[in-house]
């Protein structure tokens, strides 16, 4: 079954050209062009993916990305026309996964759509075969993860953590002990298969430190190595 893709775009002639070439790739559209239906269909259709203008009327993408991250983790690219850092960290911020700044090339768009698309199969795949070849629970220490819940506890506390703060913290802690570079996690985590994205890589190892180290400034859990990236000592 090919997979469903909800377009939250506002401009005509871009909805158009983005339901033509996702539908000429194989997937099934859905479109809004607005933020408050947006809402409502995501949450009824259950889609794949979404691509989410930040720009709509109504409720803007950033507010409609909010919402949805409390309840789902499906894969969401965000569409900005303002090529600003701040519009990017914001994106990533709020729970996106990706962005993209308009004008793009209807190429990367379907790049990024097939990395993120194919680093949610590779997850499912994962947690199903856990069971043979992976823990579905870890402790170190405190801290457990249960990767099939997708649940953290600290101290037997549950830990309220965003859909990519878990999404790292679950590849860090299958792969303790071990090196990890910032464009290997950015493509294991992110589906990013590119480098020069490392500051959303720090900007969340910072907050899951800030929420599982017992001295964020001084961290022991998750180890800076220089030049490299990150360790995950448990």
């Amino acid at each position: 079954m090919s997979a469903t893709i909800l377009v939250v775009e506002d401009e005509t002639s871009l909805q158009e050209t983005l339901k033509y070439n996702l539908e000429r790739a194989g997937y099934q559209v859905l479109v809004e062009g607005n933020g408050s239906r947006a809402l409502g269909t995501a949450r009824q259709a259950e889609p794949d993916l979404i691509l989410m203008d930040i720009m709509l009327p109504g409720m803007d993408g950033v507010e409609v990305t909010r919402i949805l991250r409390q309840d789902f983790s499906t894969p969401i690219i965000m569409l900005t026309a303002k090529d600003e850092e701040i519009d990017r960290v914001l994106g990533l911020e709020i729970g996106a996964d990706d962005y993209l700044t308009k004008p793009f090339s209807m190429r990367e768009l379907m790049a990024r759509v097939k990395a993120q698309l194919r680093r949610v199969k590779l997850i499912k795949d994962e947690l199903a075969d856990q069971g043979k070849n992976s823990p579905t629970v870890q402790t170190f220490g405190n801290l457990t993860i249960n990767h099939v819940r997708r649940e953290v506890e600290l101290d037997q506390n549950p830990l309220s953590l965003k859909p990519k703060e878990y999404d790292l913290l679950h590849y860090l802690g299958l792969h303790q002990g071990q090196v990890l570079s910032r464009d290997q996690l950015l493509q294991e985590v992110w589906g990013w298969d590119y480098s020069g994205g490392s500051r959303t890589v720090d900007v969340h190892v910072r907050w899951l430190r800030e929420k599982i180290e017992p001295d964020p400034s001084q961290p022991d859990r998750i180890v800076t190595i220089r030049g490299i990236g990150y360790r995950f000592e448990g």
